[in-house]
């Protein structure tokens, strides 16, 4: 493949700016040197480079765009909104009409305010938190990779630059299936903590017992209990995780695959916790959200048709069936070449990551970047396997064989060494956690 176009351009947006990329996640470094660096557009799971190459595509926008890009529906929606204008004074009735749509979404919540980014939401569930506690702590769940770009949550990480140790010492940690370090926490900080954040689920199942028990000890510590369904809610379940174990939070954030890939993130809860955002009563001091776009309109359209076909059409279920034909693929293929200790599928077959380990055993950023690039090679763009309501039978077909070939290298490397076959440096993360 030539990628001539993309290496030209690459060069041009490190120089303006900053990582790059404006997400972390989508940067050079992020990938192999031999890689589409920059995309020219999209169709159901294809997408096409600047320099013309094709590629079935996984992670989709960070999972963002769960039905396909430029789905039909999603975009006639905001083709007729369009003409309407998009931000104006007052509220537009079409406001109502998406908060009314989201609460259809999260059950047992009251109240919604829209926003642009998961991040933005996440603050301000723990800025309500905190106004109602009185305290200044909250905890997040140290297995779980992301909930904010915020102070609050990046002071957890080695990317902690620019942010006083004041900050980073409110936040502190538990471990997910491990109710013992919850209630260890809560020892160690008796009276102080405001929230706990944490997914409901990521690669793993809740343990019997789990979320029903955090529930219970949040609730007897007077602490709010946060849901961060940015990545499971439409995805794991249409009303999210805590539908399918349900367990209700006092809020929950949402994103990703609400608007199909344009711009919205939601903060949902109770009223009580809601309201102090309100300036309805002289308590309401809680300056939550206030975005100049928040509610822009094509967006908000985007949010409503994207909510109409999940809950007319099986997507969620497509997510699952498609998702166990790759996860059984990729472990035979994984098998065939005697990989099955090194390269496999990863979690929920809605959700589905895969392990790139070395011959000890242990997680390889180098071979993780072989393994991109000879993917590449072969068609695919795999950062994850994560499939969306585009992904058909012929393109899952396509992909296990992509991977089968890309296993080839991959025992190649184990035997000779990563260096003989990757082009360019091993990708990195972005960030590790800090342990508290």
């Amino acid at each position: 493949m030539e990628f001539s176009r993309s290496n030209e351009l690459r060069k041009r947006l490190v120089e303006v700016v900053p990582g790059g990329a404006h997400t972390y996640a989508k940067g050079p470094d992020q990938f192999p040197e031999l890689s589409p660096a920059v995309i020219s557009h999209g169709q159901g799971c294809h997408v096409w480079d600047v320099d013309g190459n094709e590629f079935i595509e996984y992670g989709m926008g960070l999972r963002s765009v769960g039905l396909g890009h430029a789905h039909p529906e999603v975009i006639e929606a905001v083709r007729a909104a369009l003409p309407l204008g998009t931000n104006f004074t007052r509220p537009a009735e079409i406001e109502l009409i998406a908060a009314e749509r989201m609460l259809s979404v999260a059950e047992g919540a009251e109240m919604v305010k829209f926003t642009k980014d998961g991040s933005t939401a996440t603050s301000a569930a723990l800025k309500l938190a905190r106004a109602a506690t009185g305290r200044d702590m909250v905890a997040v769940c140290a297995e779980h990779a992301f909930f904010s770009y915020d102070d609050w949550f990046i002071s957890t990480t080695t990317m902690d630059g620019g942010i006083p140790e004041v900050d980073a010492a409110m936040t502190t940690s538990f471990h997910y299936n491990d109710l013992a370090s919850v209630e260890q926490m809560f020892v160690r900080f008796p009276g102080r903590i405001a929230a706990v954040f944490l997914e409901p689920a990521r690669t793993e199942p809740p343990a019997a017992g789990f979320l029903e028990g955090l529930r219970a000890r949040c609730t007897a510590e007077g602490t709010v209990l946060v849901f961060d369904e940015m990545i499971t809610g439409f995805r794991y379940d249409r009303l999210g995780a805590q539908h399918l174990y349900d367990v209700r939070p006092d809020l929950t954030t949402w994103g990703k695959a609400v608007a199909n890939g344009f711009s919205v993130s939601a903060i949902t809860g109770t009223r009580e916790l809601m309201r102090l955002g309100s300036r309805e009563r002289p308590q309401d001091d809680v300056f939550l959200l206030s975005t100049t776009h928040g509610a822009e309109v094509c967006s908000l359209a985007a949010a409503i048709a994207t909510m109409d076909i999940y809950e007319r059409e099986p997507v969620v279920e497509h997510f699952y069936r498609q998702g166990e034909r790759l996860r059984a693929g990729m472990a035979e293929a994984s098998a065939r070449h005697g990989l099955s200790a090194y390269v496999q599928p990863v979690g929920f077959a809605c959700n589905l990551l895969f392990s790139t380990l070395d011959a000890d055993g242990h997680g390889s950023q180098g071979l993780r970047t072989l393994f991109l690039q000879e993917t590449i090679r072969r068609g695919v763009l795999m950062p994850s396997l994560v499939i969306s309501y585009a992904h058909n039978d012929a393109d899952v077909d396509r992909t296990i064989e992509a991977i089968d070939g890309a296993l080839g290298m991959y025992a190649q490397a184990l035997e000779d060494g990563v260096e003989r076959f990757l082009v360019g440096p091993p990708s990195r993360t972005v960030f590790d956690r800090r342990w508290r």
